[in-house]
């Protein structure tokens, strides 16, 4: 079955279907021990045509370029430098699971000081420190900026984020993870959405697949699988057997609104109860008519202002009271929704007031 999907008065509403399709294990968790490390390091960006960092305003970019300047060589104690073209950046990168020496990642550098661009800058070899405070990587090359900046002495326009900025595979790896994946004796896969029936269809799946049990459901989010079981020569092998296993997931019935977009994103198994719904507008309006008053001429007197203000309540009537039968579906709902005419604000009202009546049988999420 095919998903629908409805323009609804400017919202889009995704209508999953009633079957789910089946799914990869792959796509619906994680693997125990493949995952990726967060890098982080702090260097220099240098090359930048006087867009740099004000010395004035951020000390320690003066620091840091004096301390590299010392590593090579260059003595500059007791030195006073001004330069515009130098700028102090964080760069950060993820070091992939099971990366070897050798291996480049990308990385992105983000400006830490008042530098206006790092247009055209080159990151100076910067180390990439992981949280234990080891460096695992060494990052150099040309920054590809995310925006363009310009301005002259009247008016200034910038476009995109010009303080921001990729190398990419600007990083290469120096040291590796000391984890032996082939050790593992037993796999727990991580389910990216936890839920009972899910994880109990994975662990199914799996057992079938290899004709044995193998596979067991720990907690909503966890299947352990144990690997001398399956009869494989290495949890890699198992991994590539067990990631191509179909599985149709369940989902918890969900409304998502979005305020901000006005958008709203409604599953299927979504039901209402009887409930009774009623939508209308009420306008104010305030109409400020200040009256002169004014002295003759040669009369004695001053100048005044009389306030005049009229005020009027408008109701529009609306489209009266409709009213939703219990177990109503998902198809039935947008229709009678269509029907009162609603807008993409009063849509969002309506929906948490029924939630609020306890008669929307779904998880409410608000963004």
């Amino acid at each position: 079955m095919k998903a629908v999907f409805a323009l609804l008065l400017g919202i889009v509403v995704a209508v999953l279907p009633a079957s789910a399709t089946p799914i990869r294990i792959k796509d619906l968790v994680e693997f125990d021990g493949v995952r990726g490390n967060d890098l982080v390091g702090y260097g220099l960006v240098v090359g930048l045509n006087g867009t740099g960092d004000g010395i004035r305003n951020a000390p320690f970019t003066e620091e840091i370029m004096a301390n590299l300047l010392e590593r090579l060589g260059v003595n500059v104690t007791g030195e006073e430098f001004r330069p515009r073209n130098v700028a102090a950046v964080f760069a950060t990168a993820t070091l992939p699971p099971f990366a070897r020496r050798g291996s480049q990642i990308d990385v992105t550098v983000s400006a830490i000081g008042d530098a206006d661009s790092l247009l055209g800058g080159t990151l100076i070899m910067t180390p990439l420190n992981a949280a234990d405070g080891d460096i695992y990587a060494v990052a150099q090359g040309t920054v590809i900026a995310g925006g363009v900046s310009a301005k002259g002495d009247g008016a200034s326009v910038v476009e995109g984020v010009p303080t921001a900025g990729v190398i990419p595979s600007g990083a290469r790896v120096e040291r590796e993870i000391d984890f032996d994946f082939t050790k593992l004796q037993r796999l727990r896969m991580a389910l990216r959405t936890p839920d009972f029936t899910t994880a109990a269809r994975i662990e199914k799946a799996v057992n079938r697949e290899f004709g044995r049990r193998v596979a067991l459901m720990q907690d909503s989010g966890t299947v352990a699988v144990d690997i001398g079981a399956t009869g494989m020569r290495s949890p890699a092998h198992a991994i590539s057997r067990l990631e191509n296993i179909l599985v149709e997931p369940q989902r918890k019935a969900r409304v998502v609104v979005d305020q901000r977009s006005g958008t709203i994103v409604i599953g299927a198994d979504v039901r209402i109860s009887r409930v009774a719904v009623s939508q209308g507008n009420l306008t104010l309006r305030i109409t400020e008519e200040p009256l002169v008053a004014q002295p003759n001429p040669f009369a004695e007197g001053e100048t005044v202002v009389v306030p005049r203000t009229k005020a009027a309540v408008e109701e529009d009537p609306g489209t009266g009271l409709a009213e939703v039968s219990p177990g109503t579906s998902l198809s039935e709902v947008i229709a009678g929704l269509n029907a009162l005419g609603v807008s993409p604000r009063d849509m969002i009202d309506i929906l948490k007031t029924i939630k609020a009546a306890g008669a929307l049988h779904a998880e409410f999420v608000v963004r």
